[in-house]
């Protein structure tokens, strides 16, 4: 079986029309989807913004063990 595709140019307008035309549960499926879609786009550019080479994983790792392990020794105390 092959695929076939095919591209159109729709003004935001017209793309709109056809959404109107779409019934209830359509529409809903297609809200989601785009707002799963800004989410995710909004999520990568949070995360792209906390992005840094300051830091490695390995040096996070350490310093989660060391306090794992205060807390630890805390807890064996009591």
């Amino acid at each position: 079986m092959s695929s076939v595709s095919y591209q159109i140019s729709l003004s935001y307008n017209q793309i709109r029309e056809l959404v109107n035309q779409l019934p209830f549960k359509d529409k809903a499926r297609l809200g989601k989807e785009l707002a799963k879609q800004t989410r995710d786009k909004e999520l990568s550019r949070l995360l792209e913004s906390f992005r840094t080479n300051e830091i490695e994983q390995k040096e996070i790792d350490e310093e989660v063990e060391i306090v794992r392990d205060e807390i630890y020794a805390k807890t064996k105390k009591d």
